[in-house]
């Protein structure tokens, strides 16, 4: 009968270290998946650096002095967020062992381009020119061949 009870506690002492095991693996996974893909890592690194930059200059009146005749926050941080996830993707077609599937981050660059652009420039032909990269990106993607690498 002593058996028992002792049994059923090493069978939930064993779960209990399966568990604390699965979750360092998760743990670990995340941490991992930040340290082997370094260039999106870089990408959001340098999106949230472009971004205090921004707020920097706002909140110092660097801006307002320097460029008072076009400076607007907002979009100057998204035309610069959008520049910084289009040169990565540039980047990762360019280089071998960084490659990986692009578009996602040349659509979302585009778009916070555009919207980056619309406010400083003019909203009638930048939304046109990003809708057709986007279309002619999405025919691409359906009409050439994958290369398997």
């Amino acid at each position: 009968m002593s058996e028992g009870p002792k049994r059923r506690e090493e069978k939930n002492e064993e779960k209990r270290r399966e568990k604390d095991e699965k979750e360092d693996e998760k743990r670990k996974g995340w941490d991992e998946k930040w340290r082997r893909d370094r260039v999106n890592a870089f990408m959001w690194a340098a999106v949230l650096i472009w971004g205090a930059l921004v707020i920097l200059a706002e909140t110092t009146d660097y801006a307002k002095d320097h460029f008072s005749s076009w400076w607007e926050g907002w979009a100057v941080f998204f035309a610069g967020a959008g520049a910084i996830l289009l040169i990565t993707a540039f980047y990762r077609v360019l280089v071998p062992e960084h490659r990986r599937s692009v578009a996602g981050n040349v659509i979302i660059g585009l778009v916070l381009l555009g919207i980056g652009l619309g406010s400083l420039i003019s909203w009638n032909y930048i939304w046109v020119i990003v809708l057709i990269i986007i279309a002619i990106m999405i025919l691409l993607r359906a009409f050439v061949p994958r290369r398997r690498t």
